[in-house]
Formats: structure tokens, C-alpha cells, sequence
């Protein structure tokens, strides 16, 4: 399961962002000059609580029905997408050279591309792609489960900071 530690800090000091890099850099208001600075005259301290989590457990089951609604909506998507473009390629003739191409090399005069049956040929294909995704995303999981039983799982840090204003 996940354990969660709290940290309380007390800072006068301003807080800093992270850049891009990663590197802790001050916000706008901590590098203006330093007359500036001595004006304020009571700063607001702020708190900073941070948690320490660690993921050493993944259920299992919850892997299978995320998986299966993100691959078979991708799936919706895709073959959405494929029957636009064959609507497009069809309307442009495009379809139809490329039937002339493959009539000629298996030299068929009458050679045709039925739509529905490509359509029910790539929702089969599809099909057969979901199952064999989710079946290793439920393999990855719990593969997980295992090596974070050896290894400790992953620690994550929220650091959330706080101004207090007083009254």
C-alpha cells in the first residue's frame, strides 16, 4: 500500500520555482533590488508542506478496464479517421488508380476494393491489436507488482506551498 509522510517548514525566505531545467530559480519579485526589498516591511511567511508517497502496488484490475476503454476508444478513433480518409481518396479517384495499379500486376481487369469488407477486415485487425496491447499492459502491471515488492516501488514528493496573511 502507500504510506504518506507530512513535512511542515517554516520560510521567511521567498519561494522559488523550478525551471526548465529542473534548477530552483527565484520568482520576479525575489530578484528586484535590494532597496526594494528593505521597503516591505513584514514579509509573509510561507509554509511548505510537502507528502512522500510511494506506489508499491498496482491493482490489477483497474489496469484491465483502463486499458481496455483507452485502446478500444483509440481503436474508435482510428478506424473514424481511415473511413474519412477512404471517403476523401475516393472522392479524389485515388481509389480507384490504385485498383488499376494492382489489376495490372495480377493482370485482372475487374479488380475492386469492396469498402465494407476492408472496413470489417481493419475492425477485426484492430480487435486482435486491442486484446494483444491490453494483455501486456496487465502483464506490465503486474510485473510492477513484482519488482516493487523487491525494490521498494516509486517514491513520489507533492511539495504544495503556502502563504499565511496575517491580520
Amino acid at each position: 500500500m502507500a504510506r504518506a509522510d507530512a513535512e511542515f517548514e517554516t520560510s521567511d525566505l521567498p519561494a522559488t520555482t523550478a525551471g526548465d531545467n529542473g534548477a530552483a530559480r527565484t520568482p520576479f519579485r525575489a530578484r528586484m533590488p535590494q532597496r526594494r526589498e528593505r521597503r516591505i516591511k513584514n514579509p509573509k511567511p510561507s509554509y511548505q508542506r510537502s507528502y512522500h508517497q510511494t506506489v508499491t502496488k498496482i491493482d490489477l484490475w483497474s489496469v484491465l478496464k483502463i486499458s481496455i476503454c483507452f485502446y478500444l476508444t483509440a481503436l474508435l478513433v482510428v478506424l473514424s479517421a481511415g473511413m474519412v480518409l477512404w471517403w476523401i481518396a475516393s472522392a479524389l479517384g485515388i481509389i480507384s488508380n490504385i485498383e488499376n495499379f494492382v489489376g495490372d500486376l495480377v493482370n485482372s481487369n475487374d479488380f475492386q476494393f469492396l469498402s465494407w469488407t476492408v472496413l470489417r477486415a481493419s475492425a477485426l485487425v484492430g480487435l486482435v491489436v486491442v486484446c494483444l496491447a491490453v494483455v501486456c499492459t496487465v502483464l506490465g502491471a503486474a510485473f510492477y507488482n513484482l519488482f516493487s515488492s523487491v525494490l521498494g516501488g516509486i517514491e513520489i514528493t507533492v511539495v504544495e506551498d503556502e502563504s499565511v496573511t496575517r491580520k
